[in-house]
C-alpha cells in the first residue's frame, strides 16, 4: 500500500482491515452488475440501459477511494484481482449450465441457462471495458491530483470518470448488446448509459466518495 504511513502496528492492521472492506465492495459491485446486465430496462421507449448501470458508478467511486487513499499502484492490484473473478464468476455460471438437472426443476434450470449461457459475453464485454476504463481512471485521478495540488477532489472523481465511461461504455455495449438490441436501442444504449453512469457517480458517487476518504484519511492516513 504506497499511501498508508508506517506508524505502529496497530494503524497498519486498522489500515489493512479498511482496506479489505473497500475491495470486498469493490469487487462485488462489480460481479453484481454483470448479472444486472442481463436485464436491459426500457423508459418510455426513449431511454434503453442495462440495470447493472444503476450499481456500476458505485464501483468507479469505489476506484477513486482506492486511488486517492491507497494510491495507483494498489488500486492496478485490486482492478486486476476484480478481473480474475469476473472470470472465475463466467467459468463457474457456465459449469453450472453444463451440469444436467432434475426433471421436475426443469423450469428453474431453463431459466438458469438461460440467464448465464447469456452472461459470458456480458462479462466478456465488460472485462474489456472494465480493464481499459478502470485502469484509465485510476490513472487520471492521480495526474489530476498532482495537477491541482490535491485540491478539489471532485474535479478528479468526475473528470476522470469522464474519460474512463467512454472507454468503458463503449466496448461493453458493442459487445455485450451487439446483433441481440436493434442499432437504433444500440445507439440510444451508448448515450444513456454513458450520461446516467455519470450522473450517478456526479449527484450521489462523489458525495460519498468525499464521506469514505475523509473518514479513511482519518483513520488510516494518521
Amino acid at each position: 500500500m504506497d499511501k498508508v504511513s508506517d506508524n505502529p502496528l496497530k494503524n497498519r492492521e486498522h489500515a489493512q482491515s479498511l482496506l479489505i472492506v473497500v475491495v470486498a465492495l469493490f469487487v462485488t459491485l462489480y460481479l453484481v452488475s454483470n448479472i444486472m446486465a442481463v436485464k436491459v430496462i426500457g423508459l418510455f421507449n426513449l431511454f434503453y440501459f442495462d440495470a447493472g448501470t444503476i450499481t456500476f458508478p458505485f464501483a468507479y467511486m469505489l476506484g477513486d477511494v482506492l486511488t486517492e487513499i491507497w494510491g495507483y499502484r494498489t488500486a492496478r492490484k485490486v482492478i486486476f484481482m476484480t478481473f480474475v473473478c469476473n472470470v472465475i464468476l463466467v467459468l463457474c455460471t457456465q459449469i453450472g449450465v453444463w451440469l444436467p438437472s432434475v426433471d421436475y426443476l426443469d423450469p428453474t434450470a431453463s431459466a438458469y441457462d438461460h440467464i448465464f449461457n447469456y452472461v459470458p459475453r456480458i462479462v466478456i464485454g465488460s472485462l474489456a471495458g472494465f480493464l481499459c476504463g478502470e485502469l484509465s481512471n485510476a490513472w487520471l485521478m492521480e495526474r489530476i491530483k498532482k495537477w491541482t495540488n490535491g485540491r478539489r477532489l471532485w474535479v478528479r472523481t468526475i473528470g476522470s470518470s469522464m474519460v474512463a465511461y467512454i472507454f468503458d461504455t463503449v466496448p461493453f455495449v458493442l459487445i455485450a448488446f451487439l446483433g441481440v438490441v436493434s442499432t437504433h436501442d444500440l445507439i440510444y444504449m451508448l448515450v444513456f448509459q454513458y450520461v446516467s453512469k455519470l450522473l450517478i457517480e456526479a449527484i450521489f458517487g462523489t458525495p460519498m466518495a468525499y464521506a469514505a476518504i475523509a473518514f479513511l484519511r482519518k483513520n488510516v492516513l494518521k
